[in-house]
């Protein structure tokens, strides 16, 4: 569980997205523009990179950690970083968080194994020694990833507890179970056997539920478009105005529907799409790799129509 040292993961946690030309490469201009607004959202004291809206599987080794030093040398002193780990061997795994937190990240977010899709749910030792494999190689504050209930990644809500019991780095749990009723059992649970662990919602769907459940902060890639207006809410629902925060959820979810719809794997070509048509990132730099596709000119449409309804056009 979190220790008195381990330095409190909370708040506001936007993942940036990554700018990228039409054949693929960073557009490192934008995505420093892009971190620069982010950085000014009041509240926002984290930024995460190297993870699902920086298109962490198409980098390679030598650009996840450019893109953690990029990061860590362009936001303010007040932000810190939080580096995505994702590779499938533990030991793997372990050597990118060191290289990470070398590069200045000052906390990590672990993605579940690939392995686990084989069935870890059923041997949860083998997900413990995952965890346990990088929590031996660094000494910064670990998040765990909890995938959607029923994803054969899924990390259960039985060895997240355990893992945040009695790993000492483990500080946070992005939930990301997509199950109001699973959201609900996870933060009482933890909440009641490792209180000194952060609960983060990332159900940017349905993100204003979550927060009346409860919430210690939002991490979500949904946050790279309107981490003003997530600000907003989350302060919102902490003072318990309701009234408030259905205002402004109300602007957030039309651009909600719009980025998380069917299929899923579009989200952050999405959000892109929406920077690139409110003029937050240059047109020419809202590419993605492949396998992922860019976003066609219709769904782009609906996407500007989308920041429209919710003010930010």
């Amino acid at each position: 569980m979190a220790t008195a040292s381990t330095p409190a993961v909370r708040g506001l946690i936007p993942a940036h997205v990554l700018p990228m030309s039409q054949g693929g490469e960073i557009a490192w201009e934008a995505l420093t523009a892009h971190l620069d607004w982010l950085t000014a959202v009041p509240g926002v004291e984290w930024i995460t990179t190297v993870a699902h809206a920086s298109e962490v599987a198409t980098l390679t080794e030598t650009e996840r950690q450019r893109l953690v030093e990029h990061v860590v040398l362009v936001v303010p002193d007040s932000v810190s970083v939080v580096a995505g780990v994702y590779d499938d061997g533990s030991a793997r795994a372990a050597a990118d968080a060191r290289r990470s937190v070398a590069a200045g990240a000052s906390a990590l977010l672990v993605f579940p194994s690939g392995v686990f899709a084989g069935g870890s749910q059923r041997r949860p030792e083998a997900q413990r020694a995952h965890y346990e494999a990088i929590a031996e190689a660094v000494d910064v504050p670990l998040i765990i990833f909890k995938y959607p209930l029923g994803s054969p990644l899924e990390v259960t809500l039985e060895t997240t507890l355990d893992l945040c019991e009695t790993i000492p780095q483990i500080a946070a749990v992005k939930e990301w179970s997509y199950d109001i009723v699973e959201y609900e059992d996870t933060w009482r649970a933890i909440k009641a056997q490792a209180p000194g662990v952060s609960v983060l919602s990332s159900f940017s769907r349905s993100l204003l539920a979550s927060l009346v459940v409860g919430s210690d902060g939002i991490l979500s890639g949904h946050g790279s478009v309107v981490a003003d207006l997530q600000a907003e809410l989350l302060a919102a629902v902490q003072r318990e105005d309701l009234a408030a925060a259905r205002a402004v959820w109300d602007r957030i979810y039309p651009l909600a529907v719009a980025c998380y719809a069917d299929p899923f794997l579009d989200q952050h070509n999405r959000m892109k799409a929406a920077l690139g048509e409110i003029g937050r990132i240059p047109a020419e730099a809202t590419s993605v790799r492949a396998p992922l596709v860019d976003v066609d000119p219709a769904e782009r449409a609906r996407l500007a129509q989308a920041c429209a309804a919710a003010g930010i056009a």
